[in-house]
């Protein structure tokens, strides 16, 4: 989750002051070949680090790491790496570490400047780009390392290479001095550590936000997901921060099959082993591990290169066709699927799935830097016939397994059956039907989504003070009475006959399921305000697992938020202050002075604030703090939501017996 505080924006001038300044502008704009600007070297990663890292924020800042630890992965694909060693530094830094080939050291033919030099100083300079040095990389565009060296305010890096250790250090990508020998080895490889540029008051001209560091949660899952993808391969990290260093190696010799029960945990299996796909055509290497599992959503995850691709693309297109049409066959062959049965449809064969689908090869096309969507055409087939073959294979060998999934993929068309008929309700109407909104919506008067604010508030009481208190110009309110549904534990048909769930299905307005249109989402903030309490706490994960699962695009583009209203109100004589936690409030408590006591109100509900209260802490952009829910890493979620909120109660309970000690002040 994001930290964001959300302000207004500036006022738009009046049309003549506007007329006014246009005027002005056309006359200085004056367009010449002097205003045409020439950025060399890295100095364009500075200028638009947006461009190469996506953003300046933890994320942009931790998309550094993967760059470097992407060389060391394609040293390992190329078959010269077996491990991986990444530590987070207490002076803020991070080193990489491998034993791979090293960089090249020489000269390099045309620039006639050692090839490490080249590589962390040259945009678009590698070994990727159609020559021999690798064969397979994620890498496309070989501009990682030398973005990570342009956005770090120092670089070193030190390659072990014919019994000597070579090293160069950089300032912001520039040179600090030329490549020297510093000692000898008996090792290969390269170690680069590197000091992102954060800035602070010593360093206003940094790159990135003020404050942020990486995260060692966020870091280590990528990790994990790396040695999963690269069977055999080790790779540790280290945070060595803290008092005690925290280390985790991972190493997994299934590879994918074990990504796969990693996903299934926590869930209970249609078949003990994962089904396995591994094969080799027109130089694609393709690996798909599938299992099916007892929950009622999918979770399968793509990668091209060992880069995720979040958006599929021709590799799971493939994947899903073959897929579809097997099991589709193998019912027609068998009589399992009757003469009178349509064919299952793909969303009927993906319920309960758990799949990793991995394709290597030698020119990826992806989308941008970012890389979210494979687009190389020629892979949907060799993902498709593979596939196909190893797939039928399997289930004509394994006949109990294959009835199993199909009497599974059953189930699911006759719940989504059933769900059609119950989404037919939930449909959003057109602007002359908006009567049919729900009763207790508080709508806003504002119709451009992108200004809207939906609050989603438990209880009457609370829903009476967010109305009386809101800006009924944009923001709506959304009363919820009692607690919603926990879809973790049913198909969407049961969820859909829920009221509360209904009535935030008809107030989005986007729809649900098939019928699912973000573009028509009426609210681009929905903000889950929920009280400070146990009560209100399940309330929250209960429709953060309902948008995961049923409407995850609104967390992927970054419109579900969790409102923090204080927890406290401080009074000393006329002055009134609000905190948010118990170490807050401590600390305020020492600012004013303990003695003598102020007075000290715990709010245990929304409703207990007024409305001038609630819009003043929590609902005022002005002053509000907001949490902002991401998608960063979906394993993890999914693996968090079904620990919580599935079926199986002993890992629950072993969750909490060994967290208990982190909550302080539960209201019981």
């Amino acid at each position: 989750m994001t930290d964001l505080n959300q302000h207004s924006g500036t006022p738009v001038p009046d049309n003549a002051a506007g007329a006014a300044q246009m005027s002005s502008r056309v006359e200085k704009n004056h367009y010449d070949e002097s205003q045409i600007q020439v950025l060399e070297g890295l100095e364009a990663v500075r200028k638009r680090p947006g461009m190469y890292i996506g953003s300046t924020d933890v994320n942009g800042l931790e998309h550094l790491v993967y760059e470097i630890v992407d060389n060391s992965i394609d040293e390992a694909l190329a078959g010269y790496c077996t491990r991986v060693d990444v530590s987070i530094n207490p002076d803020g830094s991070l080193t990489v570490q491998d034993d791979g080939r090293g960089f090249p050291v020489g000269l390099h033919p045309k620039l006639h400047r050692p090839a490490v030099e080249v590589c962390l100083t040259v945009l678009h300079a590698g070994g990727k780009f159609g020559g021999e040095g690798y064969k397979v990389s994620g890498g496309l565009h070989g501009v990682g390392a030398s973005v990570v060296n342009a956005l770090s305010r120092h670089m070193q890096v030190n390659v072990y290479q014919d019994g000597k250790i070579y090293q160069q250090e950089y300032n912001r990508g520039k040179i600090a001095y030329d490549l020297k020998v510093v000692g000898e080895t008996d090792r290969t490889g390269t170690t680069v550590q590197f000091w992102p540029d954060i800035k602070s008051p010593e360093n206003p001209d940094g790159v990135f936000e003020e404050g942020i560091s990486f995260r060692m949660e966020t870091l280590r899952a990528r990790m994990r997901e790396m040695a999963f993808l690269n069977k055999g391969i080790r790779i540790a990290i280290s945070d060595l921060r803290g008092e005690t260093p925290v280390t985790k190696e991972y190493h997994f010799e299934g590879g994918i099959r074990e990504f796969v029960k990693h996903i299934n945990n926590n869930k209970e299996v249609l078949f003990p082993e994962p089904i396995y796909v591994e094969g080799v055509k027109n130089d694609v290497a393709v690996e798909v591990a599938l299992q099916y599992n007892d929950s009622y959503s999918e979770n399968t995850f793509s990668y091209a290169n060992n880069v995720r691709t979040p958006e599929g693309g021709t590799h799971l297109v493939g994947f899903y066709s073959a897929l579809t049409r097997t099991i589709n066959d193998y019912g027609r062959r068998f009589k399992i699927l009757k003469d009178s049965d349509s064919n299952l449809k793909g969303e009927d064969v993906r319920e309960s799935l758990a799949a990793v689908v991995s394709v290597k090869l030698h020119e990826p096309q992806f989308e941008g830097q970012t890389k979210s969507k494979l687009g190389n055409s020629e892979v949907r087939g060799v993902v498709d016939n593979l596939v196909s073959e190893n797939l039928s294979a399997f289930m004509e060998e394994n006949p109990s397994v294959a009835k199993a999934v199909l009497e599974r993929c059953l189930g699911a068309a006759r719940a989504r059956e059933a769900a059609r008929k119950a989404r037919d309700l939930t449909r959003r109407k057109t602007v002359l039907e908006s009567a049919s909104l729900p009763g207790k919506l508080a709508d806003c008067s504002e119709t451009d989504p992108a200004k809207c604010e939906l609050f989603i508030v438990e209880g009457d009481s609370a829903g009476g003070s967010a109305k009386s208190g809101r800006d009924r110009h944009y923001q709506a309110i959304l009363p919820l009475r009692g607690k919603i549904l926990n879809v973790e534990k049913t198909r969407m048909d049961k969820a859909l006959m829920n009221a509360e769930i209904k009535n935030m299905i008809t107030a989005f307005g986007c729809g649900i399921g098939e019928d699912f249109d973000i573009s028509k989402l009426r609210y681009h903030r929905i903000v889950c305000m929920t009280d400070a309490d146990v009560d209100g706490a399940h309330i929250r994960i209960l429709l953060l697992t309902f948008f995961y699962r049923y409407m995850r695009p609104l967390i992927d583009k970054g419109y579900i938020y969790i409102a923090m209203p204080p927890l406290y109100k401080v009074t000393k004589g006329k002055k009134e202050s609000y905190v948010y936690d118990d170490d807050e409030l401590q600390h305020l408590l020492d600012e004013i002075g303990r003695d003598p006591m102020p007075e000290l109100q715990r709010y245990k509900g929304l409703g207990e604030m007024s409305a001038t209260q609630l819009w003043d802490t929590t609902m005022n952009p002005e002053t509000r703090t907001m949490l902002q829910v991401t998608n960063a890493d979906a394993v993890a979620a999914d693996e968090t939501l079904n620990l919580l909120m599935g079926n199986l109660v002993e890992p629950r309970r072993e969750f909490i017996q060994e967290n208990y000690n982190m909550v302080t002040d539960l209201d019981l």
